[in-house]
């Protein structure tokens, strides 16, 4: 099983440490497109529009200004660069070392400046969204998707994937149908169902939390992660086609 989370908005930036190794990081093959990324980005972020170009506001330019030093920026484990509601959902720190390890096996993160990272391999904080358009390389979504579907689709082979992304970061790389499963929480009150983003990213991150932590096989069907999730949520599970993945709904009392 491998669990295919967004990166969260806001990040936390490492105390003290070494830079980034790219050559350290998961999914070598990504190098180059990386280090063009960080390029094209720290460029942009020394403009006079960076803020408007990445869309982000003033009260981010300090995030902004470190883009145009990621090489030297002291780096740290995406589970604790990554920071917000799902992520702290998760609660990677609380987990025993035997969980931590299962995380650090089972957890990708796709990125728009990476591609996508392993939950120990070791990043600075950055400023990037997956939506944003670049010099020379256009929107990351439409860059990144070859390239991811090379280097993932040899990691992600015999594994059952459970799709935590948003749809921003869903854009960048489509797995396989028959063995994806994307997760949707709704809120449900009288019958109708809402989606509220809030509680999804919160949901998505017990939903890692539980799959990463519950005793026993990891699921390897999407019918086993169906009930997997039952075990804590009402849950319905709405089956793909060859050409379109499996859909886990999770239902919400409002």
């Amino acid at each position: 099983m491998l669990i295919l989370l967004p990166p969260s908005e806001g990040k936390t930036p490492a105390n003290a440490g070494s830079p980034v190794d790219l050559d350290q990081l998961h999914f070598p093959e990504l190098t180059q497109a990386r280090q063009d990324v960080a390029a094209a980005l720290a460029k942009v972020s020394a403009r006079e529009d960076a803020l408007a170009h990445l869309g982000v506001g003033a009260s981010l330019a300090h995030d902004v200004l470190r883009n145009t030093r990621l090489a030297a920026e002291p780096a740290a484990p995406a589970h604790s660069i990554y920071t917000g509601v799902l992520y702290d959902a998760l609660g990677y720190h609380s987990m025993t070392a035997a969980q931590k390890r299962k995380a650090d096996a089972g957890v990708v993160v796709v990125s728009g400046l990476w591609g996508a990272v392993a939950f120990a391999d070791s990043i600075p904080a950055y400023r990037l969204s997956m939506s944003v358009g670049l010099p020379g390389l256009g929107k990351l979504a439409g860059y990144w998707k070859p390239k991811l579907a090379a280097a993932l689709q040899v990691h992600a082979e015999g594994h059952l994937l459970v799709d935590c992304r948003s749809s921003t970061y869903a854009a960048a790389w489509t797995p396989a149908p028959e063995r994806t499963v994307a997760v949707n929480v709704f809120t449900e009150r009288d019958g109708t169902r809402k989606v509220v983003s809030h509680f999804a990213k919160h949901t998505r991150g017990e939903l890692a939390r539980h799959l990463l932590t519950r005793r026993g096989k990891a699921p390897e069907t999407p019918a086993q992660l169906a009930r997997a999730a039952g075990e804590k949520w009402a849950v319905e599970l709405v089956s793909g086609t060859p050409r379109k993945h499996h859909t886990l709904n999770i239902i919400l009392a409002d």
